[in-house]
């Protein structure tokens, strides 16, 4: 879902494929030019948008920018391809901040410091902002510093009805985002962040669906996000129904695209981000539960015309389950299901494989889970949604030497990924190592730090061989006895694309 902005290299792949096709219609009978194999080069250009990173002012963010060296089979993966090219630049910019509709509260523009401007590939750069006034952000990168750039932005709130640690991956604009495990339950504040990178407006919708179907909605015209601006919008404003539990979330476009995202407020278990999970599909993988998880969650959508039967299990250290505590989860069509998972994990980190209960009939729907550790007043949550597997390449940035943790599942057959710990932000040699994930398990990395780190770092993963694999990032920051902590699932960066080969042929005009 979350597709790579169409770049300048997309317009002359539309146009060579034009031209390719007038060739091999010639009239004149003459022979069909033979075809060449595709050639991989990276994208020009990507962007990215962040959302407004808290509305406390203790908050403290802070923002780390990086785009991982080129790829081995890139054709221009050279020994010169980590240096600066001319014009090559990946930098943020603060957003506008509009009204929001359904009497929802404002946050006024802020003038932080957005994160330093990326210009050479495998180093990361890193900023910061304190307080309420740090703006949403709206990015791009050109040139070699285009191909997988990521921001990460990680906010720690010490105090006060938000408190918590939240992290999320600054995303691509798209139309279509559907977000399982929201809430309008009077102990949750969840607003839908929506943010505009383009020089024009545009207008979402959001449609929200509970336990018996989708909730009356009391704004029907849409929501307009205006241009380089954005827009947060507080859920439980949107319908005068029961306050729900469990809610998902369809956010679209009528036109235009924005960047969407849920901040999640818990009055007792903290806040974190819940990202937009993958696209409806017959089968999900939910990637790296924390092992000391005291309670999961899992919240599911059917959105077509049948209901979906799916069997649970969960894919730990050492092999793939049937957890005792819950084997099946029934989703009726249209409406949100949930069930809750105690003693999942059982010490072992783990992911969620969610698959059709009976394999002749597949139904496509979306999840999510809400995952807490602690107890008592010393909780803290966060949520990983169902996230696609790696095609090529994935990073996740802002890791630190103590406290993060990445976890790579392969739910079929095995599979080899080569995973890389940048330099860090303030110095430090990159590590590499190649990791082999079985058949049906989970493994966690939390041992690949840079030699001399100083400052944080990115982590890279590159699938090799072998079958799929999913991946998360758990970063874990203590603070006052509460276990803080974050997961961001690892999403391909898509940082290539292939342009086929075609040979001009002005015959056809004559």
């Amino acid at each position: 879902m979350k597709r790579t902005t169409l770049s300048l290299i997309a317009v002359a792949t539309a146009l060579a494929a034009v031209t390719g096709f007038a060739a091999l219609t010639a009239p004149d009978g003459s022979a069909t030019p033979e075809a060449k194999a595709p050639v991989t080069l990276p994208v020009e250009r990507s962007s990215l948008l962040c959302p407004a990173p808290s509305t406390s002012e203790v908050a403290e963010t802070d923002y780390t920018s990086f785009t991982p060296a080129a790829q081995a089979d890139t054709a221009e993966a050279d020994p010169a391809a980590a240096k600066a090219e001319a014009g090559s630049k990946a930098e943020l910019k603060a957003a506008s901040t509009a009204a929001t509709p359904g009497g929802a509260t404002a946050k006024k523009p802020g003038a932080a410091k957005a994160p330093a401007t990326v210009t050479q590939p495998g180093k990361p750069v890193a900023a910061e902002a304190n307080g309420a006034a740090a703006p949403a952000l709206t990015g791009s990168a050109t040139g070699n510093v285009a191909p997988g750039w990521t921001v990460q932005q990680t906010t720690v709130v010490p105090a006060g009805g938000a408190r918590g640690l939240l992290g999320v991956t600054c995303t691509a604009p798209d139309t279509d985002f559907w977000f399982p495990a929201a809430s309008t339950a009077k102990e949750r504040q969840d607003y839908v962040h929506l943010t505009n990178p383009d020089d024009t407006a545009a207008v979402a919708d959001i449609e929200l669906y509970g336990p018996e179907g989708e909730l009356k909605s009391q704004l029907t015209e849409g929501i307009p996000v205006p241009a380089h601006g954005s827009v947060p919008v507080l859920l439980s404003t949107l319908t005068g129904q029961t306050a729900t539990a469990d809610v998902t979330v369809h956010v679209t476009t009528r036109s235009g695209r924005v960047g969407a995202v849920v901040g999640a407020a818990d009055d007792k278990l903290g806040s974190d981000w819940l990202p937009a999970a993958a696209d409806p599909a017959g089968t999900a993988v939910l990637p790296g539960i924390p092992a000391d998880a005291t309670s999961v969650r899992l919240v599911a959508y059917a959105p077509g015309e049948d209901d979906a039967e799916l069997k649970i299990q969960l894919v730990g250290e050492t092999g793939t389950i049937v957890p005792a505590s819950a084997q099946s989860l029934h989703v009726k069509s249209g409406m949100t299901a949930a069930v809750d998972l105690p003693d999942l994990t059982r010490g072992e980190t783990g992911s969620l494989l969610l698959s059709p209960s009976d394999p002749k009939k597949s139904t496509s729907f979306v999840a999510a889970l809400r995952v807490t550790r602690g107890k008592g007043d010393k909780q803290e949550v966060a949520f990983i949604p169902a996230t696609a597997a790696i095609s090529a390449r994935a990073t996740v940035a802002d890791n630190r030497s103590a406290g993060s943790t990445l976890a790579l599942t392969a739910p079929g057959a095995a599979a080899e990924v080569k995973v890389t710990a940048s330099a860090g932000t303030g110095g430090g040699t990159p590590v590499s190592k190649t990791v082999t994930v079985k058949a049906g398990t989970t493994t966690k990395v939390a041992d690949l730090v840079p030699a001399g780190l100083k400052g944080s770092y990115a982590l890279t993963v590159e699938r090799i061989s072998g079958g799929p694999v999913h991946a998360s990032r758990t970063l874990a920051v203590p603070e006052d006895g509460i276990p803080m902590f974050t997961v961001q699932t690892l999403v391909d960066d898509r940082g290539t694309v292939e342009v086929p080969t075609a040979k001009q042929d002005l015959t056809v005009l004559d």
